[in-house]
């Protein structure tokens, strides 16, 4: 079995699929839209409940003035369960729904005391110099498999459409 290959108790993996490229330097600031779709099937739901889901995390530079030496954490938006199960739900909006957090405890926002879209931004926003991206990933934690698929990931302007035979990018409307 795959999850054999942890030596964590109980056994268990955790998978990220993301660009360690396109958004290197990127301010944390800029970003507007974010979300995605999700197919979320009945087999996930009995897994971990209706609240098992994907999230995005990106790799960030927070520069915190409180923190200056600090120069890497997780941002984590862990979503709302799944709207629809067995069919492709609308587009889930991580800017509005959900909520956020910091694996590195640089700011109020922590996995134990969960902040809006806006407040992460407000976070971060500390007058010093500004939070920049390392890395973008869509992802399941260690907690639960997950049994679906995530399609249609959009950051800002642009959504990434994850086909077989590799991502297309295109334009938001």
């Amino acid at each position: 079995m795959a999850d054999r290959s942890t030596s964590q108790t109980p056994p268990s993996e955790k998978v990220d699929f993301g660009n360690e490229v396109d958004f290197l330097g990127d301010p944390v600031l800029g970003l507007k839209n974010l979300g995605f779709h999700v197919f979320q099937t009945s087999e996930n739901i009995g897994y971990g409940g209706p609240d098992n889901m994907p999230n995005i995390r990106f790799e960030i530079d927070p520069n915190v003035d409180a923190h200056p030496s600090d120069n890497y954490s997780t941002m984590v938006w862990v979503p709302d369960a799944a709207p629809v199960t067995g069919r492709w739900s609308p587009f889930i909006d991580a800017t509005s729904t959900g909520y956020w957090y910091l694996t590195g405890n640089e700011t109020a926002c922590t996995q134990a005391a969960r902040c809006s879209f806006e407040q992460m931004k407000a976070s971060l926003n500390d007058g010093g110099e500004a939070p920049t991206i390392y890395t973008v990933s869509v992802g399941k934690g260690r907690d639960h498999m997950w049994i679906g698929a995530v399609d249609g990931l959009r950051i800002n302007r642009n959504i990434y459409d994850f086909e077989a035979d590799g991502v297309r990018t295109r334009r938001a409307d």
